[in-house]
């Protein structure tokens, strides 16, 4: 699965990270990023809903 996330779109809401926080986390200034060596999901089923929960649509995933 390959995810992307738009720094420029995200707001910092931590959807992502309580939805999936095995694959997300916030950095310093709270904008979402990956958890290094999750870049692919790590077959976490819970990837795409955390893309659904981003509230400006900043998560895109595929495959």
């Amino acid at each position: 699965m390959h995810i992307d996330i738009d720094k420029d779109v995200c707001i910092g809401a931590g959807q992502c990270a309580l939805a999936a926080p095995g694959v997300f986390t916030q950095d310093d200034d709270g904008f979402s990023e990956l958890l290094p060596g999750r870049e692919d999901g790590a077959g976490d089923l819970m990837v795409r809903e955390a893309g659904r929960a981003c509230p400006v649509g900043a998560i895109k995933t595929s495959g």
